[in-house]
């Protein structure tokens, strides 16, 4: 909606007279709204996006450009940009009938050239981004991207924003290593298990994380510790000699989330936070 003003002069042998000012208002015939398929991201994540322009007018709006900005925003002296375009992943509705692609330029920004609204008309266009190494990905980070309108028929750009947050989660990996390689019989053998967690949100006791291992061959005589803390049989852990069967209690293990850090470059490091469990026994 754009608002205009006018006012007329009277001019005459004796002088001049200024009119009232009238105003008025211009309503657009063109309303663009933008929207993400699911609201939430991880690194390296694919998000979709949906762009309506709807037509409300009695003519047809043509040639129109849409500039997308990929969440654009300012580090120091320098933009960058935490969405990419995926290439080919245009498609193009025209009251619900798929068309040709429009040309896009992948940018950054994102230019979509060529669109055209019929009069009392809907056009949808559904594209794909993926997050990249510029993202902010701690708890509650997000990304918020705007598209603008513009071309014929538009008196003033059009935008529409969304905004999508992180994926707030524990993110868990487990390795496990053996030493020595090599044992003798009724020699001593240590099973280390490192924990990982390169999400946003530590894994807590609520979370219930559990390790379970058959031990092969089995051990006796077990110490378990865990973050360097002995742990106690029936407690922290189940271990069956007979079958060499060893569990976790839920609820015993927690990790840390991850450390994100931002380098000069703009790009996201990410440290994972993590645990280690060692149980040591005979063979």
């Amino acid at each position: 909606m754009a608002t205009f003003t006018n006012r007329a002069t009277l001019s005459y042998s004796g002088g001049s007279v200024d009119s009232n000012t009238v105003t008025g208002e211009i309503l657009e015939a063109l309303a663009v709204q933008k929207n993400a398929v699911m609201d939430d991201y991880t690194a390296m994540d694919d998000v979709t996006y949906v762009i309506v322009l709807r037509n409300t007018g009695a003519v047809a709006l043509t040639n129109l450009t849409i500039t997308d900005d990929l969440g654009a925003y300012t580090q120091g002296t320098e933009t960058r940009y935490p969405l990419a375009y995926t290439v080919g992943s245009m498609n193009y509705y025209v009251n619900g009938a798929l068309q040709p692609a429009p040309a896009v330029t992948a940018g950054p920004p994102m230019v979509i050239q060529g669109i055209s609204v019929p009069a009392g008309g809907t056009v949808m266009l559904i594209y794909e981004a993926s997050v990249t190494r510029y993202a902010p990905l701690g708890a509650a980070a997000t990304i918020t991207n705007t598209a603008t309108v513009t071309g014929n028929g538009v008196t003033a750009p059009l935008t529409a924003a969304e905004t999508i947050s992180t994926e707030d989660r524990a993110d868990l990996t487990i390795s496990k290593s053996v030493c020595p390689a090599i044992v003798t019989e009724n020699g001593q053998l240590t099973y280390t298990f490192v924990i990982e967690n390169t999400g946003n949100t530590p894994a807590a006791a609520g979370d219930n994380v559990v390790v379970t291992d058959t031990f092969d061959p089995r051990l006796t005589g077990i110490n378990v510790t865990f973050n360097g803390t002995t742990w106690t049989e029936n407690v922290n852990y189940t271990y069956n000699p007979t079958t060499g069967e060893f569990a976790t209690v839920a609820g015993q293990i927690t990790v840390p989330a991850a450390v994100y850090t931002q380098q000069a470059d703009g790009t996201w490091t990410v440290t994972p936070g993590a645990s280690t469990l060692v149980v040591t026994g005979q063979v």
